[in-house]
């Protein structure tokens, strides 16, 4: 079967520092894969990179199945200024159509089709006129995934997407991300401290500390001594 992603031998810097080193690992169509590891370790950098927002230091990142950086969705870490972006949900929704490259301006049907379809399907359209800046912190959330869904018919990237949530909203986020994985065939890779989280809804695990520690499938993970270690079984 065709891979939808193959990183080889992947090292990466940040700040002139060398954060990955000798990185791979693989994922096909409709998998979910978690990357877990210590603060500092680099899970953040290898998600930017796969998304082309920062160069390679060495190795190579691959993508098949008609998958290509355009086509990717991307729910970053969210900043103070993104929380307070002065724009209606349909608007931040409407914006993942084109991957980023305009906020505002001429949208075509199809266009503006994906965002609905991407809003309904979050279960966000009863907000949807609604000032992005006075959402909740969840609410947020599923508009940025809408947002990225928008981009994407076969892989999303998420860094962090429960972070600062309350447990009852962390449930629902995962729900939501877990019917796009399995109802879709939407492939997940995320970047992630909740090792629950990870290894209940996974189907690979990508372990990283100054190089990769661990990459197979979360029952193997879960079987290793690192995984009993971070996973508690």
């Amino acid at each position: 079967m065709e891979k939808l992603i193959e990183v080889k031998n992947l090292t990466m810097s940040y700040e002139r520092m060398e954060v990955l080193k000798n990185v791979s690992f693989s994922l096909e169509q409709g998998e979910w894969l978690s990357i877990v590891g210590e603060n500092g370790s680099g899970k953040t950098t290898l998600l930017k990179g796969i998304a082309g927002l920062l160069g390679l230091k060495e190795g190579s990142i691959d993508f098949g199945c008609g998958v290509t950086r355009k086509t990717v969705g991307y729910l970053p870490q969210q900043t103070a200024v993104q929380r307070d972006f002065p724009a209606c949900v349909h608007e931040v929704v409407l914006s993942g159509c084109t991957g980023g490259r305009k906020l505002f301006g001429m949208y075509s049907r199809a266009d503006k089709k994906k965002a609905h379809d991407a809003i309904h399907e979050l279960g966000i359209q009863e907000i949807h006129h609604r000032p992005y800046c006075d959402l909740s912190g969840g609410q947020q959330q599923r508009v940025l995934l809408a947002r990225a869904l928008c981009a994407t018919q076969k892989l999303l990237l998420l860094d962090e997407p429960v972070t600062g949530l309350d447990p009852l909203v962390s449930s629902e986020m995962y729900e939501s991300i877990h019917a796009l994985n399995k109802n879709r065939g939407v492939a997940v890779i995320m970047v992630s401290h909740d090792i629950a989280g990870a290894v209940k809804y996974s189907d690979k695990i990508l372990h990283i500390g100054s190089s990769v520690e661990f990459f197979g499938t979360t029952e193997e993970y879960l079987k290793s001594e690192l995984g009993r270690r971070f996973a508690g079984k």
